[in-house]
């Protein structure tokens, strides 16, 4: 049998928990490895976590300044030399959306042979994992380096992924602080023909500020997956809302529709969530007409607006948590720094650029917890080839 398709089998055969061992065993006798690790990104991005159980654990790794990690945040192999044996660090990644490093430690005589085909195994490794989330907790447990509020656990539930990439376009987002979010989210759903990416700032703190954005997102999922055109979602939403807080609370968020084949972008500004694009070396905001909040209103009518972006447009999204931060001195981040941090990211891929904002913002700020929800997501866009596939 080919080792590749026995490792692929040996994973899908393995029990959810088993994942990791199953592996193990199967690259060891197929390929002749030392030793096997899977580590995983933890929720504030900052080390990779060991899955395994003892006596097979190794220590958390940070993400920065490591040779693991740089694997990770490079998404390319990296390969270590010692000796007689050569240890692989595979980036294991599903549709762009970054999970962790898988090192693998064989004889150095077999390993340039062996590398594609471990490649190709850290991949299935991953869609493994995603699958296996279903039925057990260890995974999602392995992300985390410190205990999640119950907030934070209702809503990294919520999160559809913190990246994602397809030939149009590549997606990366992070929200802090990451153990202890409040309101703020984002959700994203493609076709063959569309991105729908909603970017959402929830009013309030702990679990009221998340349950009112559990019942926003939901809505709006649910008129999405009903066919719904997007001002219709937003007015349904908004009912949604409003029948349960009777404008007590309110839901500010940011909807759109990309049509992949033109760049052509429909817009409902609901709210306080804003946009910056860099283009070329200029980073401007786009503004949009504003409308009220979900929920703040009984039956609100909304209408969406329209603006088109070109290949190697970046866009930016940011919550108020970033561009109202506050600097010790009471100054706040606002719109000049952020366009800074923005054009001091433009060579960092999608994925990258959040963090890279966050740590920036984490600067500014000078204090160690923020006071409201800080949420980035970038958007790169590279827009579809006539002949592409759908």
């Amino acid at each position: 049998m080919n080792r590749f398709v026995a490792a692929e089998r040996a994973l899908r055969n393995a029990a959810p928990h088993r994942l990791v061992e199953a592996l193990r065993e199967v690259l060891r006798s197929q390929f002749a490895a030392e030793s096997v690790e899977f580590l995983m990104a933890d929720y504030g991005l900052s080390v990779l976590q060991p899955v395994s159980a003892q006596p097979h654990t190794c220590d958390p790794v940070a993400i920065h300044g490591t040779t693991v990690g740089r694997a990770f945040g490079a998404q390319d192999p990296v390969v270590e030399e010692n000796g007689d044996l050569t240890r692989a660090h595979l980036p294991v990644t599903v549709r762009g959306d970054r999970l962790g490093v898988l090192t693998v430690t064989l004889p150095s005589e077999t390993a340039v042979e062996a590398l594609p085909e471990l490649i190709d195994v850290a991949g299935v490794l991953g869609h493994e994992v995603i699958v296996a989330d279903r039925d057990t907790d260890l995974y999602l447990r392995a992300r985390r380096r410190d205990r999640l509020t119950l907030g934070a656990e209702m809503q990294w539930q919520l999160l559809p992924g913190r990246s994602c990439a397809r030939p149009e376009y590549a997606l990366g987002a992070q929200l802090e602080p990451a153990y202890a979010i409040f309101g703020d989210n984002f959700d994203w759903s493609a076709g063959s023909d569309r991105l729908m990416l909603y970017i959402t700032n929830g009013m309030g703190q702990g679990v009221e500020a998340t349950l009112l954005t559990n019942l926003g997102i939901n809505a709006l999922r649910n008129a999405r997956r009903a066919g719904i055109s997007m001002e219709d979602q937003a007015a349904l939403a908004d009912q949604a809302v409003y029948a349960h807080y009777r404008g007590a609370s309110h839901l500010s968020v940011l909807l759109l529709d990309f049509e992949l084949s033109t760049g052509r972008v429909k817009v409902v500004d609901a709210g306080s969530p804003q946009m910056l694009r860099l283009r070329g070396r200029t980073v401007e905001p786009v503004d949009f007409e504003a409308q009220l909040p979900l929920g703040m209103f009984e039956e609100t009518d909304y209408v969406t607006q329209e603006f088109s972006v070109l290949p190697g447009d970046r866009l930016v999204f940011v919550s108020d948590g970033v561009y109202g931060a506050a600097a010790p001195g009471g100054e706040t981040y606002g719109e000049k720094a952020l366009a800074k941090a923005i054009a001091a990211t433009r060579l960092l891929p999608a994925a990258d650029v959040p963090g890279a904002v966050l740590r920036e913002l984490t600067s500014h700020r000078g204090g160690p917890a923020p006071e409201d929800d800080a949420l980035v997501v970038c958007l790169d866009w590279f827009g579809r080839q006539q002949d592409s596939q759908h």
